[in-house]
């Protein structure tokens, strides 16, 4: 039986009236739903999302500079969320808006701030082992420590790609991916060669991976093969980079270990020759109080004297959930390709029945040696300083969720200097932020076909 409801926006489309991207992507998502036709088989759901995030940014990502004023705003993404399954097709749209508070007049023509299609793509499986997967999509794998969908960020992370995807009963999952990008914005470059302008994009031209994945009853397995290809300025020719990697997990009666190594090879973006790796591991310890995680990561660096790329990079992960939360490592930013060696210990305490909150310690190192720069030849000391970060989580609501977060930073000198050398190590470094995440279903099929 087919269902039509009636929806408010098709008057202003029948009109004609003038509409934003944004708000014409957000009209199509409605109409998905509202005028589909509601079969026993199919389920469809919509789906939304608006989280702003208040920050008091005072030394965020970089030591405070002396005789600035800290920073305070408040960010907020809007989605609407699409999916519908039947039979043996899946689709998902996710358009999104990314703004901050007062960034446009009260009443306006054009709008600079982030509307944009976060997620769009068509799946079809062929068999019960066999599916593709095409279109704009996130692709989050293990821990994300290389490909992760980067969920803090407001505007997230998504790839144009084609997935090959392969499962079977046994718990055994294999994804081949594979990409390639195309400047848009001039035509010529589309209609009479290939050249992916650089200059306009920090994103490679080809992708290729394959991940392996392997579950048992008390431990995981993971591999993965990547390698990215990007367009040389220069001349045109490509630098193509590739990072091996394996990830484990397996849990011993109270205690759950967790490892992972990865190299990486051939050319970064600039040409130069690669060789660097990853190498992390901490162990967690259920205790009657509150689980307890130790742990390291080391990310290889380029010292002063490397003849190639010995810097280590992880080059689609979620880096915010790792190297503190402050950001100061991989997020955006530069430490000059020192690397890090990260000595951490988490744990996460619950407060009440709907309210946790988690405390983090970190001590970071330089990877590789930092030149004194009144003294060339004399390395600086390799500690560049220590985190706290603290995050209170209460549940106010199964589709409201409330986070509240307080970071402190103490660095070093050789902090300092990997930073670009303007930062104050002795000024109070701080960041606070209060984020509430609303995320409702507003129609599920499974609800309507009885």
């Amino acid at each position: 039986m087919t269902q039509v409801f009636f929806c408010p926006a098709l008057s202003n489309v029948f009109l004609g009236k003038k509409l934003t991207d944004m708000k014409n992507l957000t009209i199509l998502a409605i109409l998905l739903v509202v005028m589909v036709s509601s079969h026993a088989q199919a389920q469809f759901t919509l789906g939304a999302e608006v989280r702003p995030r208040a920050e008091f940014r005072n030394g965020f990502k970089t030591p405070k500079i002396p005789d600035t004023d800290p920073a305070f705003f408040i960010e907020q993404r809007s989605r609407i969320y699409v999916n519908y399954q039947m039979d043996k097709l899946e689709f998902r749209l996710t358009v999104q808006d990314v703004r901050i508070w007062g960034s446009v007049d009260q009443i306006y023509k054009s709008d600079p701030n982030l509307n944009n299609v976060f997620e769009a793509w068509g799946k079809y499986h062929f068999t019960d082992k066999f599916a593709l997967k095409v279109g704009r999509q996130a692709l989050i794998y293990d821990n994300e420590r290389f490909l992760g969908g980067l969920g803090w960020a407001q505007q997230g992370r998504s790839h144009d790609a084609v997935l090959l995807q392969y499962k079977t009963t046994n718990s055994i999952k294999v994804d081949l991916g594979l990409a390639y990008n195309q400047n848009w914005r001039f035509e010529p470059a589309i209609l009479n060669g290939n050249f992916y302008n650089p200059s306009l994009t920090n994103n490679y031209k080809t992708m290729q991976f394959i991940h392996f994945n392997k579950k048992w009853e008390n431990g995981s397995l993971s591999a993965l093969f990547h390698n990215d290809g990007r367009q040389l300025a220069s001349d045109s020719s490509m630098a193509f980079r590739q990072t091996y990697g394996v990830i484990g997990n397996k849990q011993f009666d109270n205690i759950r270990a967790h490892a992972e190594v990865y190299y990486q090879g051939g050319k970064n973006g600039g040409g130069q020759q690669v060789s660097a790796f990853l190498a992390a591991a901490h162990v967690t310890f259920a205790t009657s109080l509150t689980p307890l995680t130790v742990g390291v990561d080391y990310l290889s660096g380029s010292g002063p004297d490397a003849t190639r790329d010995n810097a280590f990079n992880p080059l689609y992960g979620t880096n915010h959930g790792f190297y503190g939360l402050m950001d100061y490592f991989y997020v955006g930013n530069s430490h000059s390709n020192k690397g890090l060696t990260d000595i951490f210990v988490k744990t996460n305490f619950t407060v009440t029945e709907k309210s946790k909150l988690a405390a983090h310690l970190h001590y970071f190192l330089s990877g590789a040696g930092i030149e004194n720069p009144s003294n060339p030849g004399e390395n600086l000391s390799s500690s560049l300083g220590t985190e706290i970060d603290l995050v209170y989580v209460i549940k106010l609501h199964p589709a409201v969720t409330w986070h509240i977060g307080y970071s402190q930073m103490f660095s070093s000198n050789s902090m300092v200097e990997i930073k670009g050398g303007n930062g104050d190590n002795t000024a109070f470094t701080n960041w606070a932020w209060s984020m509430l995440t609303f995320k409702p279903t507003l129609f599920d099929s499974s609800k309507h076909n009885n």
